[in-house]
């Protein structure tokens, strides 16, 4: 069976992945020391993949696609022609379910959080990062923790600030709570626990 003379050859698309691992790293803010310390992949190694210098390998592309939760499809341009649903998988912090909705977008991040039960009287834990935020409550009730401040917010209501303030979310009662979670890049990154 003949090439298809229309399907990108695997040197074009090599080709175009020193650009987009500079445009991803560009666009979450990070160094390339940063990268490499989240990565385990050196900094002249990385250097020479956003150059072009050298040929990403499978284990490089696969430990950079994780920091930037890209699939390997979107690092080497491979043409979208699979299913664009979204085929989430949850993880866990903090004991709050996290299930990721976006796949790749390089700017903001889309998660649905199951926070748990939580104690009315006891505090919200607050962290401090670069970003911005948005939440929508889908069930239950959730206290937010903005600094010195705490609202509720009921089922239907949204909210957005800053992360550089102090913030936590918690369920208002002890039945959990279920909140849509739209996060910047930047807010993605790590969390620096603040004192309150």
């Amino acid at each position: 069976m003949p090439d298809d003379p229309d399907a990108p050859s695997l040197d074009r698309m090599l080709d175009g992945v020193a650009p987009r691992l500079r445009a991803l790293r560009t666009r979450r803010g990070l160094t390339l020391a940063e990268l490499s310390e989240e990565t385990g992949i050196s900094a002249s190694t990385l250097s020479r993949l956003e150059s072009g210098g050298r040929r990403p390998t499978l284990d490089l592309l696969i430990r950079l696609a994780a920091v930037y939760r890209a699939s390997l499809d979107d690092l080497v341009g491979a043409p979208q022609i699979a299913d664009p649903r979204v085929h989430p998988k949850p993880f866990y912090r903090d004991g709050k379910a996290i299930i990721p909705l976006t796949r790749s977008n390089p700017d903001v991040h889309a998660f649905k959080m199951v926070l748990p039960g939580h104690p009315p009287e006891a505090p919200v834990e607050q962290r401090a990062h670069e970003g911005y935020d948005w939440i929508y409550v889908l069930s239950g009730r959730v206290r937010l923790a903005l600094g010195d401040d705490e609202i509720v917010l009921d089922a239907g209501e949204a909210a957005e600030f800053d992360t550089r303030v102090p913030h936590g979310t918690a369920s208002a009662s002890l039945e959990p709570a279920e909140v849509l979670n739209l996060l910047s890049a930047q807010g993605e990154r790590v969390h620096i626990r603040a004192s309150r």
